[in-house]
């Protein structure tokens, strides 16, 4: 009987797991990079293996690399080839946007950032978005029809399964928009044909992507991990045993609406009165700073009070962290993550302290005992980097590799 990840009881894949797919896998973990240790790894034989193995060559998705001796003839490794295609990244922001082309490594080969305010509607930003994608293909040296998916960041939940945004209290126009459909038209217009297949697009909300990358990145061997988003809005990005939850429709980290017993008079975008994020999100630092004689417009301003010291804004972002402590100790409690990490604009060190200030003093010390509390690592290039790996780990996980090479296949026979 085979166990839960599709060994057999004496380590190797069951045989319907083993597909070039699988193989892939394998390759691209660093389980098994030669041959002999793919054999090994899923009990195939020699020709099995080189059947499978040619078709990932085949597709262009591998090559050779030098192999290590250990007394005898190296062994040749395989490695995945992170060059033969490119990914399309963006992240939206609330007033502006980043848009990059990218490597199936990660490496960003051309980046934009520019003016690209959300609440103009998801018809205004998606075409602007797809303007910007033309030039960068021309930047980075490459073609549309080298194109494997674009990922999109954006700040609010989103159904996974059909790339909607749904009820987003800043984004309005956005709710159950088809993104994923206006995105392809607006690529066809401006940038032009990717091939005969429709361009793969995937969407996810920013503090997801954020988690998935900063996890990827810094945190691989985490089995729990959380990252909290303080910007304009405020969420949270949960790891899980190496996966991304998202809650049943999408909804999970959600924490900048939950309610604070004391504050029922702040009113939040979302139209309920006492949310987290109307009282402790960069936008709420920003009215409390404006109306304190310190003219603020945005999360993106708070951080800039932030950087040169501003000493109301200093105060204001270590309340908002104790604030967000008061939460978070519900979180780590229930979680016991490994990593909690904090980003977004406020994510410095005067709402550090405020987070660890609450987190320690009201948790229970088994829950804190073995927990990092850290600030992000990727920065402002955390959600890209995670809407990059979004496509890359969809793409080529094994069921959809191997539905992949069965099409490639289908396309050289017809």
């Amino acid at each position: 009987m085979g166990g839960a990840d599709g060994r057999d009881e004496d380590g190797t894949m069951a045989g319907n797991q083993a597909s070039a797919g699988h193989l892939l896998r394998l390759i691209r973990s660093g389980e098994a990079t030669t041959r002999g240790e793919l054999q090994q790894a899923t009990g195939l034989s020699r020709s099995t293996v080189g059947h499978r193995l040619d078709q990932l060559f085949g597709a262009g998705w591998l090559r050779g690399a030098a192999g290590t001796s250990t007394g005898g003839r190296p062994s040749a490794r395989l490695e995945f080839d992170p060059t033969h295609a490119v990914v399309l990244a963006a992240d939206l922001e609330t007033r502006h946007g980043r848009a990059a082309v990218l490597d199936l490594a990660g490496e960003v080969l051309a980046e934009h950032t520019g003016e690209l305010v959300i609440a103009d509607g998801p018809d205004a930003v998606l075409d602007r978005l797809a303007r910007w994608f033309g030039p960068l293909l021309a930047e980075a040296g490459t073609t549309p029809d080298r194109i494997c998916g674009v990922g999109l960041s954006v700040p609010g939940p989103v159904d996974w399964a059909s790339a909607q945004v749904v009820q987003p209290p800043i984004m309005p126009g956005w709710d159950r928009f088809p993104v994923r459909e206006r995105l392809r038209a607006a690529f066809a217009e401006h940038v032009g044909p990717t091939g005969p297949d429709p361009l793969p697009v995937y969407v996810d909300n920013d503090a997801n992507l954020m988690a998935l990358a900063e996890q990827r990145a810094h945190h691989a061997d985490c089995g729990a991990f959380v990252l909290v988003k303080a910007s304009t809005g405020i969420g949270a990005g949960v790891v899980v045993g190496g996966e991304m939850y998202r809650g049943i429709d999408g909804g999970s980290g959600d924490i900048g609406h939950i309610r604070l017993h004391d504050r029922s008079d702040a009113l939040c975008m979302c139209g309920s009165y006492g949310c987290l994020a109307a009282v402790a999100s960069g936008r709420a630092i920003a009215e409390q700073l404006t109306a304190a004689g310190v003219p603020t417009a945005s999360g993106s301003d708070v951080r800039r009070h932030l950087a040169a010291g501003q000493p109301d804004a200093v105060r204001l972002a270590r309340a908002a962290g104790q604030r967000v402590g008061e939460v978070l100790v519900t979180v780590v409690t229930l979680l016991n993550p490994g990593v909690l990490m904090l980003g977004g604009d406020l994510a410095g060190t005067p709402f550090l302290t405020g987070v660890r200030e609450l987190l320690y003093q009201r948790a229970m010390p088994r829950t804190t005992a073995n927990l990092q509390v850290v600030t992000s690592a990727l920065g402002d290039r955390a959600a890209l980097a995670g809407a990059a790996v979004m496509v890359v780990e969809r793409l080529y996980d094994p069921d959809r590799a191997d539905a992949r090479l069965a099409a490639l296949a289908r396309s050289a026979a017809g």
